[in-house]
């Protein structure tokens, strides 16, 4: 059944000039050129990690490095040129600035010497001899490392080869594994030197190290709400949707109130020193106004769309029919989820290689600075793009495969007996022939989510400057309208994907017939089909609310020397698509159904020759929907009825 170029077709007939709807019985490979082009993008990716792991020095990033090119906590190679480097560091995991107080920043960098201790002074040391005391004590020197610690008080050179006095207690930080100084002048200092000048990506990075584990539980907190929520929709009633809409509503509300709380403390316990805590305040009010407006907005609906909770109820129970016939639709999340992690994970490792990539250069003093390599922002961006793109091609892949088991179990004449292993079916059909589609499909939303990106690190790169308020009311409609055509243009593939699993045709060809096909039967089923995405979305919103709930309450206790907002945002992102990947089951098998539905009405007219698909329970659904929707449906309610006969022969017209 494999091919890429070859057709497969089971019906004899040519396809005439006007295409036929032939569910089921014609399938061909779709898009391939598209597939080619993935295979050559992902051989890009390949090259940046093998570069990244070749050139990149992710170490240097977690655990800091000493001014000879050290990595504290490891043992390292050494440095040509640099007689203090390629030292066995593995017990020396703090890295300690000998002037703290006094940091200054020449030519791109630091002008006081690092060193890696074993451990940070707790206690204030005024002279040579409690350094040396110190260094006897606990083994910690905090000199450079070729004046041993009984020359501390004898060399004549030791006030330049030791800390400057007196040296200030200071305590582990995870932010590099600094000793970040406690007395309130050194403080400032230290950290409006330091923290302010690391290049902004590392800053980021930091932060998403420091909150790594943090943002793992977080994950692991979605993948639970949202499996809990998945549960709520598949054995829902009455009561549960109320209870369901009661705590969106409440979660909604809550993360609102939470986060104008912390933005009010942070504009009362703000240090002007610092640039993490000004970007942690500004990140935190637009966090506040958005959610503010995606609360009152989705308010509004609930209010509006009161009285259809009861319908929603029936119209869950058609879907869970649905999957009933196919009750392994709920577990293929699971190894979606699966693959996005580990890839999510792979990227990650990847960026932090790229972030630290540099080579090393002696300097004098025979110290060691790492210069960036050349390129390395082009490989940033195309390693963005490719994040991505890749994550859009998993999630439709997950969207084809459940389209196509649901196209599979409609389109049987004998409801009594459903076919064997849908979904493997589905998956054989997506690799043998669908690929490429899936592939221009998830590149579509990629290109419209880029300029997104772009506008996004525009207004970051332009926010110190003054910009006028007809350029920020630019950039905030372009994002909006970038928005709102994302969220179409998802629609649009879906149901493109649902064509193409049911008719066999490339991406274009798929889009355009579903849209003419959903345009000329959208009075049987759009408010009903709208209004049951609405409450799944509200579902992943009350994953994200809850998500963000915790990830506020766990960072905000670190917010001083981290950019928590950054690693807040990744949780949110993280979240909805964990949430997307399991409750997009819910959502794909109402578009599929409804879809496959039109096409039923399409190549059927109910008669005895040509029999619906439709089973009686979503047939007197359907009636009831177009009861209630346009009284005109009342002139079809004798055309739709449920008769065994033939099988399907699509209608020319």
């Amino acid at each position: 059944m494999h091919c890429f170029g070859a057709e497969y077709q089971v019906s004899a007939e040519r396809t005439p000039r006007e295409r036929e709807w032939r569910p089921q019985i014609y399938r061909k490979c779709t898009d391939t050129i598209w597939l080619s082009l993935f295979f050559l993008f992902w051989t890009g990716l390949v090259f940046i990690m093998g570069y990244s792991v070749a050139a990149g020095a992710t170490g240097r990033l977690l655990f800091g490095y000493d001014s000879f090119g050290n990595v504290c906590g490891k043992k390292n190679s050494p440095v040509e040129g640099a007689p203090l480097s390629g030292q066995d560091m593995t017990l020396k995991k703090h890295v300690f600035f000998m002037n703290s107080c006094n940091l200054e920043v020449k030519d791109v960098r630091l002008s006081s010497t690092v060193l890696c201790v074993s451990s940070c002074p707790e206690e204030q040391l005024d002279t040579l001899e409690e350094v040396q005391l110190f260094a006897n004590n606990s083994g910690s020197f905090l000199c450079v490392y070729s004046l041993n610690s009984f020359n501390y008080t004898q060399n004549p050179n030791a006030g330049s080869l030791c800390p400057s006095l007196p040296v200030p207690p200071s305590k582990p930080f995870p932010l590099f594994n600094r000793c970040i100084p406690q007395t309130p002048e050194c403080y400032s200092v230290f950290a409006s030197v330091l923290i302010n000048d690391v290049d902004a990506l590392h800053r980021i990075l930091s932060g998403i190290m420091s909150g790594r584990d943090t943002i793992l539980g977080l994950c692991i907190l979605a993948l639970a709400l949202s499996l809990a929520v998945m549960f709520t929709f598949r054995f829902v009633t009455t009561l549960l949707v109320h209870i369901f809409i009661a705590l969106v509503v409440l979660g909604l509300l809550f993360v609102c109130g939470v986060l104008w709380w912390l933005y009010y403390d942070y504009t009362y316990d703000l240090s002007i020193e610092l640039d993490t805590e000004r970007e942690n305040m500004e990140c935190l009010l637009g966090f506040a106004i958005v959610s503010t407006v995606v609360t009152a907005v989705l308010l509004v609906l609930i209010f509006v769309l009161r009285k259809r909770i009861k319908l929603t109820v029936e119209l869950f129970r058609v879907i869970n029919k649905a999957i009933g016939s196919s009750p392994f639709l709920l577990f293929q999340p699971l190894w979606t989820f699966a693959i996005l992690i580990f890839f999510w994970v792979l990227w990650v490792a990847v960026l932090l290689s790229l972030g630290t990539a540099g080579a090393a250069q002696v300097i004098e003093g025979g110290q060691v600075e790492y210069k960036p390599l050349s390129g390395i922002r082009y490989m940033w961006w195309y390693h963005l793009i490719g994040l991505i793109w890749t994550s859009e091609f998993i999630l439709a892949c997950q969207q084809m495969t459940t389209a196509g088991a649901v196209a599979t179990c409609y389109f049987n004449r004998n409801k009594n007996d459903p076919p064997d292993r849908p979904i493997l079916s589905s998956l054989s059909v997506l690799f043998c022939y669908h690929l490429g589609t899936v592939v221009k499909g998830s590149f579509v939303i990629t290109v419209v989510r880029i300029p997104r990106t772009v506008l996004v690190y525009m207004c970051n790169a332009l926010k110190e400057k003054q910009r006028s308020v007809w350029s920020r009311y630019v950039f905030k409609c372009c994002f909006c309208c970038f928005w709102c055509l994302d969220r179409c243009l998802r629609h649009l593939n879906q149901n493109a994907y649902t064509t193409t699993a049911i008719n066999a045709t490339d991406f274009c060809a798929s889009a355009k017939d579903a849209l003419k096909l959903l345009s000329k039967n959208s009075s049987h089923f759009t408010s009903v089909n709208r209004f049951g995405d609405f409450i799944i979305f509200l579902g992943k919103v009350l994953v994200v609310c809850f998500t963000v709930f915790g990830g506020l309450m766990a960072f905000n206790y670190n917010r001083a020397l981290q950019v928590w907002a950054i690693p807040l945002l990744l949780v949110a992102f993280l979240a909805y698509l964990v949430a997307h990947s399991f409750l997009s089951v819910f959502e794909t098998v109402l578009d599929a159904l409804f879809l496959c539905f039109t096409v039923d009405l399409e190549t059927n007219d109910g008669s005895s020759e040509k029999p619906y698909f439709m089973d009686q329970e979503f047939l007197s659904f359907v009636t009831r929907i177009n009861k209630l929707n346009d009284p005109r449906a009342q002139k079809d309610k004798n055309s739709l009825r449920k008769e065994e006969g033939t099988e399907l022969r699509p209608i020319v017209r």
